[in-house]
C-alpha cells in the first residue's frame, strides 16, 4: 500500500502490514491525540524487509489525565485491556513501563512501552517519521531508534530475526541512515557486541 510522507520527512514508505494493525491500535491513539510511534517489526519491516507479524510494538506518552480515555477507547467487549490501576502503575514508572493489548477476535496483540523518562525514547520522539496508510497517519519510530531496540532485544532475546530486520533495513536505507548518530546510540546504551554481530552477518 502507497503511503505519503509528511513535510520534512525523509522518507516515503510502504507499511507490510495489513490495515487491521494499524485501524486496531494505531487509530484509537489518533482519536485521543496520545503521542506515539511504532517500532518493532512492523517499523523494521517499514525501513527494510516485510516479514508476516500479528503485533505492533508501541511506544507512548500517557499523561495522568489520559488513562482513563485510553482505557475506554479500547471497549473490553473486543479487546483485553489490563485493569485501570495497573495502566496507572506502569504509566508511573520512570522506565520500562509496559502492558498488552489484545484484540479478542483477530488475537492482534499490541505490546505497549511508556516512554518515561527513558532519554532513547525522548531522542526518538523529536526525530519519528510521519505517513499515511491509506488516509490515517501513522508516526513510524526513526530507522536509527528501531536498530537500537533491535540490538537490545537480540542481547536479552538471543532471537537471530533482530539480526536479519536489522541487517536489510541498512541494506535498504543505505546512505539514509545516520550513522554517526547511530553509533552514538550504539555506545551509549552498550551495544556494541551486538552491533559486531550484525556487521558480521552483513559481510
Amino acid at each position: 500500500m502507497k503511503c505519503r510522507s509528511g513535510s520534512g520527512n525523509r522518507f516515503c514508505m510502504l507499511l507490510p502490514e495489513p490495515p487491521d494493525l494499524i485501524s486496531l491500535f494505531v487509530a484509537p491513539l489518533n482519536r485521543l491525540g496520545v503521542p506515539y510511534m511504532v517500532t518493532g517489526s512492523l517499523a523494521a519491516g517499514t525501513y527494510g524487509e516485510a516479514r508476516l507479524t500479528n503485533d505492533v510494538d508501541l511506544v507512548i506518552i500517557l499523561s495522568a489525565p489520559d488513562v482513563g480515555r485510553f482505557h475506554a477507547e479500547f471497549d473490553e467487549s473486543s479487546f483485553y485491556v489490563p485493569p485501570l490501576e495497573a495502566i496507572e502503575a506502569e504509566r508511573r514508572r520512570p522506565r520500562h513501563g509496559h502492558f498488552n493489548l489484545i484484540h479478542h477476535d483477530s488475537a492482534y496483540k499490541a505490546d505497549v512501552y511508556l516512554a518515561g523518562d527513558d532519554p532513547l525514547h525522548a531522542w526518538a520522539f523529536e526525530r519519528r517519521e510521519r505517513v499515511l496508510v491509506g488516509a490515517e497517519p501513522v508516526w513510524i519510530a526513526p530507522p536509527e531508534y528501531v536498530i537500537v531496540r533491535k540490538l537490545q532485544y537480540y542481547r536479552d532475546g538471543g532471537s537471530p530475526k533482530h539480526v536479519s530486520d536489522i541487517a536489510a533495513m541498512l541494506m535498504v536505507l543505505g546512505e539514509r541512515v545516520d550513522q554517526a548518530t547511530l553509533l552514538d546510540r550504539i555506545e551509549e546504551n552498550r551495544l556494541g557486541a551486538e552491533w559486531a554481530i550484525v556487521q558480521d552477518a552483513m559481510g
